[in-house]
């Protein structure tokens, strides 16, 4: 599997030096775990689940209210339950920030609306015990929803560890997203108090959002209370979320609802999954300690919205002792480098992104400036080769990048990097521990070194105590588990190596399957943004009602036309690197490509309005970046249909 360039390897002390290999050292010495290697600690991982996840508990000294009376008495999937027994805040533990000073930095926040914002750890515990204070005045109590329409920023933050530390449940849309959209996602959930901005700036445009506030709460009439923030105009009553109560952190199960997170809803009602206190909690300990090698001294950043699961990811980020940095605005404004600026400028030392930014960049030609990165993060799609060797070129070889999947399912990556293996280029380097992930083949077998449906055969903390208002569990189990009984299937396609390393090809249910060839889209993709002149693309395969056609849409870099000698260049490329089969019928020129507010393609619901499915069944347009994007698809639809039925 391996067989690509090495592009980093693990320094000589990384067992030393890492807290990964120092929990190495531990398990050895406090639970006689005796793992040669990074192979043989997941192995252990997956098979000991108890040990694995009561190791972790232990060794990062959570704060039990009261102690649990087993790990997991239960393995069952779905509803297999953790730490039963047990009580514990969340917050209480992104609050302590191991190895942080009182007057450390914390929370540094970077905005094209207004200053800079730094909070100190003191501070930040401070302005959390105020509006805690306040939303209890409010009647807010263990159970109740918060709902913020606000951006990533400190007060969102606050915010939503404020409504955690009382047992409350948090829930939070970025302002980019369309009422319609917000309201799908808040009536699922019934808030009783929302905090809104007034609107922000993206790049250089301001986005007043005083009417989509409006709208949205005249149609959820749950809310009591409307704060607002105002943070385009000024004014607001944000600081009147006060009181004079100290900080505390109300003991909640294991299970107990920590926020609510979204399905990117562009087909049917958005999913409300539902994540709890405890399995959070651990999950993001392993991945941001272990895994991302993160602590005190780092400055952790990931550029995300508040709609995006990246964003509660980056927020566990104090839980071990890392500062973060949070960003509020357009990335490539003025120019793509500007978020590299930033990092520099921040002295970030974990720069997390997407791989779409990240192959931006390259195409652009970015050059960052220097910084403190020792670190590079990567997800939303998989990161193709070229891209691994752009961040060794301009960052040099010092920083461990880090391509990783998982899902807002999850709240994580069960596939990325670890501190102990090498950096190939295209490949994301190990199955995460605890997580047991396998590639399963059409008959539900496990395969190595074949493409299979991405499956978990084994619980996480970390997946969903539920979905919202699903009392018998029906909708939670037809999305996970009505393919293979008792075991989570994904929706991607991932080939697995003997190394343990992985390769991520796509959504499953976006499969080009010609002549019994299946192939995941972002191989397709890579090929075809390869050629000089494509800026973007996506491609669906039309094999309903007999059809077997193969369509390609490109967006064009700026002055390049859709001619025959392109399509022929587009054609022989896509024949040399994968196959005959692969080589599109038909090559279309759009202005772009749909993309959901996180930036991942829309291959399905393109898919959907090409076999005669209304654009606005097919897709939410509230939850698209560029909703105008599926007009060109409808009108293709339109005029093919006229073909077929010209009278």
């Amino acid at each position: 599997m391996t067989t690509g360039t090495v592009l980093w390897t693990p320094p000589a002390d990384v067992l030393e030096t890492s807290r990964m290999g120092r929990f190495l050292t531990w398990l050895r010495a406090e639970r006689g775990v005796d793992a040669a290697d990074y192979a043989e600690l997941w192995q252990w991982s997956v098979t000991d689940l108890e040990g694995f996840w009561r190791a972790v508990w232990d060794y990062f000294d959570v704060i039990a209210h009261a102690e649990p009376t087993a790990t997991l008495p239960d393995a069952t999937m779905p509803g297999a339950r953790w730490f039963p027994g047990a009580t514990l805040n969340y917050a209480e533990h992104v609050l302590r920030m191991p190895g942080l000073g009182d007057d450390d930095p914390v929370v540094i926040a970077y905005s094209q609306t207004r200053e800079q914002v730094t909070l100190t750890a003191r501070q930040l515990r401070e302005q959390v015990r105020r509006v805690a204070a306040g939303l209890r005045r409010l009647g807010v109590g263990p159970g109740d929803r918060v709902a913020a329409y606000a951006p990533n920023i400190p007060e969102t933050y606050v915010l939503m560890l404020a409504t955690a530390s009382l047992g409350a449940v948090f829930s939070s849309c970025a302002p980019e997203f369309g009422s319609r959209s917000v309201i799908d996602r808040w009536t699922q959930i019934e808030p009783k108090v929302l905090v809104a901005v007034d609107g922000y700036r993206y790049g250089d445009k301001a986005v007043d959002r005083r009417e989509e506030v409006a709208a949205i709460r005249a149609a959820l009439p749950s809310v009591e209370h409307l704060i607002t923030i105002g943070y385009l105009n000024g004014g607001g009553d944000w600081d009147g979320l006060d009181g004079d109560e100290p900080l505390s952190f109300a003991p909640v199960p294991f299970d107990h609802p920590l926020y609510v997170l979204y399905s990117s809803g562009t087909t049917g009602l958005p999913k409300p999954i539902v994540h709890g206190h405890g399995g959070i909690l651990l999950e993001h300990l392993k991945m941001l300690a272990l895994h991302h090698d993160l602590g005190p001294g780092d400055r952790f950043f990931w550029f995300t919205t508040t709609g995006w699961m990246m964003w509660n990811f980056l927020a566990s980020g104090p839980a071990v002792g890392a500062a973060i940095v949070l960003f509020d605005g357009h990335p490539g404004h003025p120019g793509l480098d500007a978020t590299w600026r930033l990092a520099a400028d921040a002295g970030v030392t974990y720069f997390g992104t997407s791989a779409p930014f990240l192959m931006a960049c390259r195409k652009a030609g970015v050059v960052p400036p220097a910084s403190a990165i020792r670190a590079v993060g990567s997800t939303g799609a998989p990161l193709p080769p070229e891209g691994f060797r752009w961040v060794y070129e301009v960052l040099g070889d010092t920083p461990q990048l880090q391509s990783l999947s998982g899902g807002t399912d999850v709240c994580t990556g069960f596939v990325g990097g670890t501190p102990l293996l090498p950096v190939v280029e295209g490949v994301i380097s190990c199955r995460a521990l605890g997580s047991r992930v396998e590639a399963y083949d059409p008959e539900g077998k496990p395969v190595i070194g074949e493409l299979g449906e991405l499956v978990i055969t084994a619980p996480m903390p970390s997946m969903p105590v539920g979905f919202w208002n699903d009392p018998d569990g029906r909708r939670y189990f037809e999305a996970y588990f009505d393919v293979y009984p008792g075991v989570w299937r994904h929706g991607d396609w991932i080939t697995i190596g003997e190394d343990g390393s992985c390769v991520i090809t796509g959504r499953s249910d976006a499969t080009l399957n010609r002549g019994g060839v299946r192939l995941g889209t972002a191989e397709f993709y890579s090929v075809v943004e390869g050629v000089a002149g494509v800026a973007d693309s996506v491609v669906v395969h039309l094999d309903a009602d007999g059809q077997d056609e193969l369509l390609l849409f490109v967006v064009l870099a700026e002055g390049v036309e859709l001619d025959d000698e392109l399509r022929g260049r587009i054609r022989g490329e896509l024949r040399a690197a994968l196959s005959p089969r692969h080589v599109p019928d038909e090559i279309h020129q759009v202005r772009a490509v749909p993309r959901t507010l996180s930036a991942k393609k829309l291959e399905v619901p393109v898919k959907r309005i090409l076999t005669g499915t209304p654009a606005d069944r097919a897709a939410a347009r509230g939850a698209l970046a560029n909703p105008e994007s599926l007009t060109a698809f409808e009108e293709l639809a339109a005029s093919r249909q006229a073909e077929r039925d010209p009278l």
